[in-house]
């Protein structure tokens, strides 16, 4: 079989912990800051960090259009945290200058449970996965809204924000609201593999 090479986002973000746990299930990693390196990946991260920050260092590395046009013609895509805010279409609070990707047809609301000191962590039931992920929310979104075509893979149970949205996928494309890299728990990872290689 051959090797599939999938790219981090690796311009702002904690690349690192998403290329371990990537390497955990067995594929080639590369870190994308240029136009070039994305067009060796089969697939690709885009990690936790600063949602606007994110979009302004794309628009500056020359790498929004070549993102938008690879996402666009089908190019796997996994979104955690502020990489869930990249790929959605329609963004809460966010700021005036925002720029997403997009792809994903959804509405999310930019730090939606609150400041850093709101951050909490959790067992979470993630559709595919037999048992509950660890599931680690820090400063994270949550989706307001999901179009016809957009599955939702996960809910928050329990707590103010019981019955929230906090995973989805639409056709390639994944995103979570939390953070599958921290913990050690590779399972969300390799159901993105498994989605890149079904590509």
């Amino acid at each position: 079989m051959l090797s599939t090479t999938i790219g981090v986002f690796a311009l702002q973000g904690d690349v690192r912990e998403h290329l371990a746990a990537l390497e955990a299930v067995g594929v080639t990693t590369l870190t994308v800051r240029r136009p070039e390196e994305l067009a060796r990946c089969d697939g690709l991260v885009i990690p936790g960090g600063e949602s606007t920050t994110m979009g302004k260092l794309a628009r500056i590395f020359g790498l929004l259009d070549p993102l938008r046009e690879r996402i666009a013609t089908g190019m796997p895509t996994f979104g955690t945290c502020a990489g869930m805010i990249m790929l959605a279409d329609r963004v809460l609070d966010g700021t005036a200058d925002q720029e997403t990707i997009g792809g994903l047809d959804i509405t999310v609301r930019r730090n939606a449970f609150g400041r850093q000191v709101h951050s909490f962590e959790g067992p979470l039931t993630m559709t595919g996965l037999a048992e509950p992920v660890h599931a680690v929310f820090i400063r994270a979104p949550w989706v307001e809204s999901v179009g016809d075509d957009v599955e939702v893979l996960a809910r928050v149970e329990g707590g103010e924000a019981h019955g929230r949205i906090v995973a989805v996928r639409q056709g390639n494309l994944m995103a979570t609201s939390f953070h599958p890299e921290v913990g050690g728990d590779a399972r969300v990872h390799r159901s993105f593999v498994d989605l890149v290689r079904s590509a």
